[in-house]
């Protein structure tokens, strides 16, 4: 799915235009608050996840999918919905807050490097509220939490429809970001969102938003194209292994991935700047690649268990 936005003098790049989009970014918002694969990261687990559904499951999806009246996406395909998360969160992140505070820390768990414990770092397992509504769940939940309530609902036939669609809707979205190693870790430092970089041929940003954008743009500009690539690697042994598990399971799978790659290989800063390597810069990449291909494989075997004819 392209977007577009007018800019003085015509189209730039697309690397000018996230350029000037991480520099304003830089400029406006907290250092916490970039957390989320872009657009195109969650376009590419949708479209994989698409591509694995059993054929009635994904009638299901596209049936729920079209009852969407919220206007926060393009349309109501698969892949423009996994971003629905992140719109619903910043829709009235100007105005009175209530969405962007009620589920802004559902998107990631700050695991610490120096204390792994997910449980500790999802304040010890938040369950479903008294109503069993995950839409009204505590604020402070985590990602690893959430997935599982609204894996529950999604599940539930007695699920009312308005909530089973939204159960729907942030499962697209949150398996994709569990799957962003820098969402499940941290050194005390927002997930990587104060830690300055730099890599030739883009512009300055932070750690956090290079995992999010960068590194997912080198894998290709088409999402389509760059999802159609990653299936057509994914061996079906691959496929049977990468299902298994549990959302804490794969967070510290993530969690390991941060440990070891996205910190550990972190060059020393020279100036307050992390200057990337090429090595860096690929390893990063290959990483990226592999949990994109795990995040859509692991969303459609969620969507499949949960919409399954009885």
């Amino acid at each position: 799915m392209t977007r577009h936005t007018r800019w003085p003098g015509g189209l730039p790049s697309r690397r000018a235009a996230l350029g000037l989009l991480m520099s304003l970014a830089l400029g406006a918002l907290p250092c916490a608050e970039a957390r989320a694969w872009g657009d195109e990261g969650h376009e590419i687990v949708g479209l994989i996840a698409a591509h694995y559904l059993d054929p009635d499951v994904r009638d299901r999806v596209n049936a729920l999918l079209a009852t969407d009246a919220s206007g926060l996406t393009a349309d109501h395909g698969i892949a423009s919905e996994a971003s629905w998360a992140d719109r619903y969160r910043d829709s009235d992140r100007e105005t009175n807050r209530t969405r962007y505070l009620q589920t802004r820390e559902w998107h990631y768990v700050d695991i610490e490097l120096a204390a792994p414990d997910w449980r500790s770092a999802c304040r010890d397992h938040y369950d479903l509220p008294p109503d069993g509504a995950a839409s009204h769940g505590d604020a402070h939940d985590c990602i690893i939490d959430k997935i599982g309530q609204y894996r529950t609902e999604l599940a539930n036939p007695r699920t009312p429809p308005p909530e089973r669609l939204l159960a729907l809707q942030f499962l697209l979205h949150l398996i994709g970001d569990l799957h962003q190693p820098l969402h499940t870790a941290d050194d005390h430092d927002h997930g990587g969102n104060q830690v300055r970089v730099a890599l030739a041929g883009f512009p300055r940003g932070n750690l956090h938003q290079y995992w999010d954008t960068v590194f997912v743009e080198r894998l290709g500009m088409n999402s389509n194209v760059v999802a159609a690539a990653l299936i057509d690697e994914v061996t079906p042994a691959q496929r049977r292994d990468w299902a298994r598990g549990s959302p804490a399971e794969w967070a510290m799978e993530s969690f390991a991935l941060a440990n070891t790659v996205a910190y550990g290989e972190l060059p020393a800063a020279r100036d307050g700047v992390h200057v990337l390597t090429a090595g860096y810069a690929d390893d990063a990449t290959a990483v990226v690649r592999r949990q994109l291909e795990r995040a859509g494989i692991r969303l459609a075997a969620v969507l499949n268990t949960a919409l399954a004819r009885p």
